[in-house]
């Protein structure tokens, strides 16, 4: 029977853990000198991040492997591998779990929460942008053509600022948010000049 009942459980046997640093770490990578120190990794939010992930990946798949980098405003993961890509799950709901349970061991490592974190498996994020970015083109040609806006669904905001990138140049539309929370979604209309 499983005993652990919280995530500071979970953590700690994936070696995250504010009160034991005795747990132990995942296995080493098969590149002497990628895998960081442990006093390292306590004060390194990448080196956290990639610890949490190569534990992860761990226990689920040993084959895959996970890069981390930083960027501007975020600390990107990518995990890769053959099987990589069911990793993600439908509709890429595990991607996103994994994706939360990261930027909370690091907002816990940290103590704060003013770091992005973006984790791709498989390549799921890039194929997703793709393919709203396809979207967004298409939309478009039909709202400049009409000249009447066109109301999206509901959805998450890393989707909405993938439409609002491909479309911020765009001559004859502009792409607007509106609504709260959980049902925030995108206007596209036509710009008016």
């Amino acid at each position: 029977m499983d005993n652990r009942t919280n995530l500071d459980d979970y953590l700690a046997e994936l070696g995250i853990s504010e009160a034991d640093e005795s747990v132990t770490p995942p296995p080493a990578p098969e590149t002497p000198g990628t895998m960081p120190t442990l006093e390292a990794a306590a004060t390194d939010p990448r080196a956290v991040l990639e610890r949490f992930l190569r534990g992860l990946i761990a226990r689920i798949d040993p084959e895959l492997n996970v890069t981390v980098r930083e960027v501007d405003d975020a600390i990107e993961a990518e995990i890769s591998g053959e099987n990589a890509a069911r990793l993600a799950g439908r509709d890429g709901r595990t991607l996103g779990a994994i994706e939360v349970i990261a930027y909370t061991v690091l907002s816990k490592q940290e103590g704060r929460g003013d770091t992005r974190v973006r984790v791709d498996i498989g390549g799921f994020r890039k194929r997703q942008a793709d393919t709203l970015t396809k979207l967004a083109e298409r939309l478009a040609i039909g709202v400049a053509k009409s000249g009447e806006a066109h109301e999206l669904q509901p959805m998450p905001a890393a989707e909405r600022r993938v439409i609002h990138i491909a479309l911020k140049e765009h001559p004859d539309v502009m792409s607007e948010s509106v609504g709260e929370g959980a049902s925030r979604r995108l206007i596209i209309k036509p710009r008016h000049g």
